[in-house]
């Protein structure tokens, strides 16, 4: 090992090493190590010796380091204080091995760059803070926000740790040791939507008492927070003001190919102002089944080559990046705004044969035009909805998940996945559609509501044999063809569904 750190730095540097363990040798008996060699000794070695001569079967070892790589190993190492003081000698100076090591130093500290500086960018929670206290009717969000955040900092190294600590498979019940039930969505679920699920339930549930209830995508029907959080919700979180709805990790199936995938979020203002037990579960399904313009909040977090936090708060939309180093969100996105056209388009073409007839003749039109907005026309498509929208709110475009024959109403969830993406897109000043109106407009299935019987009991059964919680069910998790992107590319495809789809849905 200590050969290999010395090998490393030498050919960086471009010293040239004579006998690599007479010098381990000497810097043992020179410093007090241990019996073991810190990069910060090697570092500290190096700066105060002249270059190295060697002979191998008589010819020099000089060595350069390629110049597709930095000027420095200093790089390699954690010691800042020394990152700046190595720098490669001239060739002139490398094959002069005779050269005095104060003209070397002198060289070396002349060309020596200036060391990297974070730029000073604003934290997500001084945003919160600043943002939450200019408007009083989302003023107490921002501890909520902070710990969704956090939860998002998690999954994120879970995501990266997904392949080394075999995080794969399906879930397994801890008790029963029994693999997991499917889901709503008819899918077995996988150890990761489980923790992923888990992170952002105690987020929402247990930052503040603001958040009353939550919706998940692995969930069939809404939870109170008591009832996350293991308590009565008749002592707790019971005037809390919102309700929030998630979609823990989307795109999950993008991990085995380390693609990237998301969270993403939306957060509703209850309309009674707390909790309403109208069915003994502790939560009002009319908290839920509300219009995309309820929504006080929205974003979405990319777990890609930067961990990025897109956020609204209803004024605007704003992208942070999780700093390494500090492990904190820093706002480098200010006021995102997408180009008002595109050339990039968004859409699986494999089902492309299974799309409606204004959706194939608006591809069609779009590939043959060549060119939009001056641009050659180009086609994305990751495969998770998370990445695939950040590229068309970044560069501009359109981003579609049509109908198909097997999925006439689209694959992508109102309420916790099309609604906040739409969200966004429309406060960036880009526009969210079906195809044939506004997404934000959208209500999803109201249930019957239930009837009680002549003794007041409550009867959960409505004529046709279905349950409350079936029907509850249906509209928290209501699917609706999904359209988002620049504005005027959204209003060209409305306008291929108003000519070319017969009557409006």
């Amino acid at each position: 090992p200590h050969k290999n750190i010395i090998n490393k730095k030498a050919y960086y540097c471009n010293y040239n090493i004579q006998s690599l363990p007479n010098i381990i040798k000497t810097m043992r008996s020179a410093l007090p190590l241990q019996g073991f060699l810190s990069a910060t000794a090697i570092m500290s070695f190096f700066d105060c010796t002249s270059s190295f001569s060697s002979h191998r079967n008589g010819k020099s070892l000089n060595r350069s380091p390629p110049s597709s790589l930095p000027a420095a190993g200093a790089s390699f190492f954690d010691d800042d204080d020394n990152s700046s003081r190595f720098q490669p000698f001239s060739a002139a100076s490398t094959a002069t091995s005779s050269s005095s090591s104060s003209s070397s130093t002198t060289s070396s500290s002349s060309t020596a760059p200036a060391k990297m500086k974070k730029k000073d960018l604003r934290t997500l929670q001084r945003f919160l803070e600043v943002e939450c206290w200019k408007r009083s009717s989302i003023r107490n969000l921002d501890r909520t926000l902070l710990a969704v955040s956090d939860a998002c900092k998690q999954i994120n190294r879970i995501v990266q740790r997904a392949q080394t600590d075999d995080l794969y498979g399906a879930a397994v019940d801890p008790v029963t040791g029994e693999q997991a039930d499917t889901n709503v969505q008819g899918e077995v679920q996988q150890q990761l939507d489980v923790l992923c699920n888990t992170l952002m339930l105690r987020a929402f549930c247990s930052s503040s008492d603001i958040i009353c209830a939550v919706a998940s995508e692995e969930e069939p029907l809404p939870r109170s927070c008591a009832d996350v959080m293991g308590y009565h919700y008749d002592n707790i979180f019971k005037s809390g003001e919102y309700v929030a709805v998630f979609d823990p990790i989307d795109g999950s199936k993008n991990i085995d190919a380390s693609l990237p995938v998301g969270t993403v979020f939306g957060i509703y203002r209850s309309p009674d102002q707390g909790v309403r037990d109208d069915h003994g579960k502790g939560w009002s399904l009319d908290s839920f089944l509300q219009r995309g313009t309820r929504m006080v909040a929205a974003g979405y977090c990319l777990y890609s080559a930067t961990t990025v936090l897109v956020l609204t708060l209803g004024s605007g939309v704003h992208g942070f990046t999780l700093d390494p180093d500090k492990q904190t969100f820093l706002q480098t996105h200010p006021n995102m705004r997408i180009p008002d056209v595109g050339s990039l388009y968004s859409f699986n073409e494999a089902n492309s044969r299974e799309y409606s007839e204004p959706v194939q003749n608006f591809l069609e039109k779009m590939k043959e035009a060549g060119k939009i907005g001056g641009k050659k026309v180009t086609s994305r498509y990751i495969g998770a909805l998370v990445a695939d929208v950040h590229n068309v709110l970044i560069n501009g475009g359109i981003y579609g998940y049509p109908s198909t024959r097997d999925h006439p109403d689209g694959k992508l969830r109102l309420l916790y996945e099309s609604a906040p993406m739409a969200m966004i897109m429309e406060q960036a000043g880009g526009a969210g559609s079906t195809g044939y109106g506004r997404i934000l407009d959208v209500l999803p299935p109201q249930p019957k509501k239930k009837r009680r019987n002549d003794e007041n009991e409550i009867d959960n059964d409505d004529e046709n044999g279905k349950s409350f919680e079936e029907e509850a069910g249906k509209g928290i998790h209501v699917r609706v063809p999904t359209f988002l992107g620049s504005v005027e590319n959204v209003f060209e495809l409305d306008q291929f569904h108003k000519y070319y789809g017969g009557d409006d849905e």
